[in-house]
């Protein structure tokens, strides 16, 4: 036999992770993520003929590799164990009890400080047995799904129809009465729409009139004029304008005279007819 036969002479010098095929190939591999396929290599790479079940998957151990996030390792960790890829043989606590692991594609080696039931709950080749569900399906499998529920789910018309939608209001195209459904609104006013009669009690007060005749515009007569003439008022003396105007308080009299007189012949008219 050639020495090319009892070594392999082909590869670097070392040790070597022993993955058989028939676990890359397992659909409980390929289901796997990136990290998990990540994480079951540094696993392996513990392996040395007679510790399988002692194998670390401690932080300290796994910073040495590369790995950074406790997240990630904890949920690659788990997935490697439903996939049936590693088996827990010893369950670690604080403060520093790290867990144990065995891959499931070699037998156990024995050990006394495995938990108890780790022995009989081992069992090689789990991952061929389990039926895993896939985390991260791949394109292809998408693809499929959504073509496969599109096929017998999906309707190509619209639930109500292909009528096209109506243009007029729910109501119909009937025009709004002219009037609120109350009838026409009434005016919230106190005066009687009756006309006064001729009687005297029922004629405004002398007063009131007064009152009314003082509030009428002054007469055209009457009007505000400006003046030229500085020997007026200042207090009236406009100095954008140069101009003074009249006083206004002197208009008033001749209808305050007025209105006095008019209230007088109402009340003696009053006592002519009491």
């Amino acid at each position: 036999m050639s020495k090319r036969g009892k070594t392999d002479s082909g590869r670097d010098a070392g040790g070597f992770v022993a993955l058989p095929w028939s676990v890359m190939d397992s659909s409980a591999y390929k289901a796997l993520s990136y990290p998990a396929r990540a994480l079951l290599l540094d696993i392996a790479r513990q392996f040395a003929r007679d510790n399988n079940g002692r194998l670390l998957a401690s932080r300290a151990y796994l910073a040495k590799r590369g790995w950074t996030s406790a997240s990630v390792v904890d949920r690659a960790k788990r997935d490697l164990i439903e996939a049936g890829l590693i088996f827990e043989t010893v369950k670690g606590h604080r403060p520093n009890k790290a867990s144990w692991y065995a891959v499931t594609w070699r037998t156990l080696d024995r050990h006394p400080d495995y938990d108890p039931g780790a022995l009989a709950a081992f069992e090689r080749g789990a991952y061929r047995t389990l039926e895993v569900a896939p985390t991260r399906p791949t394109r292809e499998q998408c693809f499929e799904r959504w073509r496969h529920a599109g096929s017998k789910n999906t309707v190509l018309s619209p639930a109500g129809g292909t009528e096209p939608p109506a243009i007029g209001p729910a109501g119909g195209t009937e025009k709004a009465p002219p009037v609120p459904a109350g009838g026409p609104i009434k005016a919230a006013s106190r005066a009687s729409p009756v006309p006064f009669s001729e009687h005297h009690l029922e004629k405004p007060s002398a007063v009131a009139a007064a009152e009314k005749l003082e509030e009428q515009p002054a007469p055209a007569t009457a009007e505000i004029v400006r003046v030229r003439d500085q020997d007026l008022d200042p207090g009236l003396y406009d100095t954008t304008t140069g101009e003074h105007l009249p006083d206004t308080s002197r208009l008033q009299r001749p209808r305050r005279a007025e209105a006095q007189a008019w209230v007088e012949r109402a009340l003696e008219g009053g006592k002519r007819r009491a």
